[in-house]
């Protein structure tokens, strides 16, 4: 057998697979990185959740790759450039069957606000800049990048894999598959699969141009509707029965020159099935017309490239991992992007994955890369809760009183999965700053996406899928959810006001009201130990009060 050529081929430089690359070459691995098309291209996926960016912060001091952190919240957008846009909240505007919409009506508006403590708020990343960036890193860093230069195969084999491109047979220690959806890999080994999804949509999406704000319709001011911002302020969903769309404007702060918005339509099919005869284009303006509120949106607005029509989204794998290969993000398999949760799957993975390939080069184990299935584990894990809790949020969307007790189950579970990702990075950080790698990924093995490990949530999530899926009307199965999610003392105080009727969250998540919980972070319970252990508030209000100081905009000139 040739010598290699490298130590990891990565195929594709999408965020994931340049992610990947940055961390690898940047710790002295060899890396090729092959590149169907070029950069700039466009992609989705461009809405940001506090769960991803405290990821890639993570990331960016694991392996000493600061841009990694340019990605996660609005300080940086001095660094990252114009073309993104902010998300100070992710909001819902609920659209009844009948194509009915009040703004007075408080089960029919969600804005779930993200705090500017302690990070700043998120951002839409404009995915062809975002993307660019990160594999311009990754060259910086040491990898070799081939654009224009698709995989026609790969062969596997006892020593590592043979990849066969433009410019011939490459031979890797490691191949990572970061394809997408049509992974060479997935594709040659025969693993790609739909079957045993819960979820079933289909999906229109382009980027447009002249997309109005909601509050330009008469009644619809920010004042009517009484949330802390206005909806194109943030990641925007209109969601009616058997659907929803996406509003994701990049153009929405005085920084910006982006004048584009993210477009999408997702569907069920057994509710609205594929219009026969119309282009996707047409077809997006047929359906809109329905809900006057949401089509007064789209008056005018021109999609700037061809619309995409994809007849499923859900895809997944027969296997994830094996002797020196593993598929990455997407193309391990995708769900749906109504939570944005994506990215998150895709960086995590990228992040496990580039410990795992560290520790092969120190320890010459490319064998051992998946030694106890971690990394396919993560990808089945995630993929799996994040298809039960879609499949189960298009049930929700029957009426928006329905949707407005569900959404709780949502907002506990990414509150709760970031508490764990933030513990574990404080867990694993010493006094010198640096992070242990061994212990930050011990801490963080047990996470399925949704719920951060924590036994309470995963009963109350399985209890709150029982009633929605169990019978009676849709306000009796509201009224259920509504007594159930307020039951458990650890419940955070904001969760509760939307239990009672709320339709936002709060502007600032530090308050007297939460350090009061008994069952909150310094309460006492499983709660607490669970997330916190034994520290005591001091440590954790320190750790707190560090990563203020470093990732507002005065210090961001030393920071990663």
């Amino acid at each position: 057998m040739p010598p290699p050529d490298c130590d990891v081929a990565v195929i594709g430089s999408g965020l994931a697979g340049s992610a990947l690359a940055c961390c690898l070459a940047r710790a002295g691995l060899a890396v090729e990185v092959f590149e169907a098309g070029e950069h700039p291209r466009f992609a989705i996926g461009e809405s940001m959740i506090l769960e991803t960016s405290e990821t890639l912060r993570a990331m960016a001091r694991l392996y000493d790759v600061p841009e990694l952190a340019w990605l996660t919240a609005e300080p940086y957008l001095g660094r990252l450039g114009s073309s993104h846009g902010v998300k100070r909240h992710f909001g819902f505007l609920h659209h009844g069957a009948d194509g009915a919409h009040d703004p007075a009506d408080r089960h029919q508006s969600l804005q779930a606000v993200i705090p500017d403590e302690l990070h700043g708020h998120e951002l839409h990343l404009f995915r062809q800049d975002a993307d660019a960036m990160l594999a311009a890193a990754a060259v910086r860093y040491g990898a070799r990048l081939h654009q224009r230069t698709p995989v026609a195969g790969v062969d596997l084999d006892g020593d590592g894999a043979t990849l066969h491109t433009p410019l011939g047979a490459v031979r890797a220690r490691y191949v990572v598959d970061a394809g997408g959806r049509r992974s060479p890999l997935a594709e040659a080994m025969g693993l790609r699969t739909t079957d045993g999804a819960e979820t079933h949509s289909r999906a229109l999406f382009t980027h447009m141009v002249g997309v109005r704000s909601v509050h330009d319709a008469p009644g619809a001011a920010r004042r009517d509707y009484d949330v802390p911002f206005t909806w194109d302020e943030g990641t925007l969903h209109h969601v009616f029965p058997g659907g929803w769309t996406w509003v994701i404007p990049f153009g929405n702060h005085g920084g910006s020159t982006n004048p584009l918005t993210s477009v999408g339509l997702v569907l069920d099919p057994a509710v609205h099935p594929a219009a026969e005869g119309l282009s996707p284009g047409e077809e997006f303006r047929a359906f809109v017309a329905r809900y006057p509120a949401v089509a007064a949106q789209f008056e005018g607005a021109l999609a700037v490239r061809p619309w995409t029509r994809a007849p499923r989204v859900q895809h997944g794998s027969r296997e994830v991992a094996g002797r020196r290969w593993c598929l990455l993000g997407h193309a391990a398999g995708f769900v749906d992007p109504l939570f944005s949760k994506g990215l998150y799957a895709s960086t995590a993975a990228a992040s496990l994955v580039a410990h795992r390939l560290i520790l092969a080069h120190e320890t010459g184990d490319w064998d051992g890369v998946d030694a106890g299935g971690a990394v396919g584990r993560q990808a089945r894990g995630f993929l799996r809760s994040n298809d039960r809790l879609v499949a189960r949020s298009f049930r929700a969307f029957e009426t928006a009183e329905l949707w407005a007790a569900f959404s709780v189950v949502w907002l506990l579970g990414a509150h709760l999965e970031l508490l764990a990702l933030f513990a574990a990075r404080a867990e694993a950080t010493g006094a010198d700053g640096r992070i242990d790698r061994g212990a930050y990924f011990e801490r963080t093995a047990s996470l399925r996406m949704v719920g951060g490990g924590f036994g309470g949530f995963d009963r109350l999530e399985a209890e709150a899928y029982a009633v929605l899926d169990g019978l009676g009307t849709a306000a009796e199965r509201a009224a259920r959810l509504r007594s159930l999610l307020a039951g458990p003392e650890w419940v955070p105080h904001e969760f509760r006001s939307v239990l009672a009727g709320g339709n936002h969250l709060a502007r600032r998540k530090v308050s007297l009201a939460v350090l009061r919980q008994p069952g909150g972070p310094l309460g006492r319970g499983p709660y607490r130990r669970h997330f916190f252990g034994v520290r005591s508030g001091l440590r954790v209000a320190g750790f707190l009060a560090r990563e203020w100081a470093t990732y507002r905009r005065p210090a961001l000139g030393t920071l990663p």
